[in-house]
C-alpha cells in the first residue's frame, strides 16, 4: 500500500508580478541568505508547544499542486483530520481527490483503511509514535499525515540542513494573528505562518519542490486546533468493515547500490 504523501523535510514536490511593485521584496531577498535566530526560535517555540501537549487535533485544508507532462499545473485538493495522544496514539482520516483513507495507531498495531476500494491493512509496530512513524515510513512505505509536527525532535527534523531563515512578518490566518516565516534549504523553500500569544500552533504551511519540473507546491491551512480535547480508546482502534479485504502494505523498495 503506498501513500504518496511526503514529510516536510523530503518533499519533491502565479508568479505575482505585482507584488514587486507594492511591496520591498528587494529588502526581503537580502535577508534570505542567512539564518536569522529569531526565525529559529519562534519555530522552536511552537515545536517545542506540540511535543509539550499530551493531546491534540486539528483540522487541515491541503492542496497539492503537480506538473503534467506540457507544463500545466493541475491542483488536487484534501481534508486531513489529525487527532494524537502521547506517547502512543494517531488516528488521521485523509478524504480529497486523490484518495481516501484512515490511519490508526493504538500503540501496538498499524492499520489503514481504504472504505472506497473496501481494502486496509495492519502490521505490528513499535510502542512509541516516533518508533511507529518510522516503522511506517522505512518498513511499509507510509507516511503520517502531519508527522514532522508529531515528532519529538520535530524542530531538529525541520531545521536539518537549513541554508536561509528569516521572518517574512505579522499576517492574519482564519482570523488569527500569527508571525510569517520563511526557510530554505537545498530540496524545498517552505514558510510557516505560527499563532502569536500562548498557543503558537502552526497554521499554515507552504512547501515549494525546488528540483521538481515546474516547482510543484503544497499548501497545508490548519484550523480547529483543539489541545485539550476528550478520546477513548475507540477513537484510535480499528475495527475491519464488514466485507472489506485485509491485503499486505507495500513493501519498500530496496535501495540501488550506486
Amino acid at each position: 500500500m503506498h501513500n504518496s504523501t511526503r514529510p516536510l523535510s523530503g518533499w519533491l514536490w502565479p508568479a505575482m508580478a505585482a507584488v514587486t511593485v507594492a511591496w520591498p521584496v528587494s529588502g526581503l531577498a537580502q535577508q534570505a541568505g542567512d539564518v536569522d535566530p529569531d526565525a529559529l526560535s519562534l519555530l522552536r517555540k511552537s515545536t517545542d508547544y506540540l511535543v509539550a501537549t499530551k493531546q491534540f487535533s486539528v483540522v487541515t485544508a491541503t492542496t497539492i499542486e503537480a506538473v503534467i507532462a506540457d507544463g500545466q499545473k493541475l491542483q488536487f485538493d484534501q481534508r486531513v483530520a489529525v487527532t494524537v495522544q502521547r506517547p502512543n496514539k494517531m488516528r488521521a482520516e485523509r478524504v480529497g481527490e486523490l484518495i481516501a483513507e484512515t490511519f490508526y495507531y493504538d500503540g501496538k498495531t498499524l492499520s489503514l483503511d481504504l472504505p472506497q476500494q473496501k481494502y486496509y491493512a495492519t502490521a505490528a509496530v513499535p510502542p512509541t509514535l516516533d518508533g511507529m512513524l518510522d516503522a511506517a515510513r522505512d518498513k511499509l512505505n507510509v507516511i503520517a499525515p502531519g508527522a514532522d509536527l508529531v515528532y519529538a525532535n520535530a524542530y531538529e527534523r525541520l531545521t536539518e540542513g537549513l541554508t536561509s531563515a528569516f521572518v517574512v512578518g505579522e499576517a492574519v490566518i482564519d482570523g488569527a494573528p500569527c508571525d510569517h516565516i520563511a526557510f530554505r534549504n537545498a530540496e524545498v523553500d517552505w514558510q510557516i505562518w505560527i499563532q502569536q500569544g500562548t498557543r503558537p500552533v502552526p497554521r499554515k504551511f507552504v512547501v515549494t519542490s525546488k528540483r521538481m519540473p515546474g516547482s510543484p507546491q503544497f499548501v497545508s491551512v490548519m484550523s480547529n486546533w483543539q489541545t485539550a480535547p476528550t478520546f477513548t480508546d475507540a477513537t484510535f482502534s480499528f475495527v475491519p468493515p464488514k466485507g472489506a479485504q485485509k491485503i499486505d502494505f507495500l513493501p519498500v523498495a530496496p535501495a540501488v547500490p550506486k
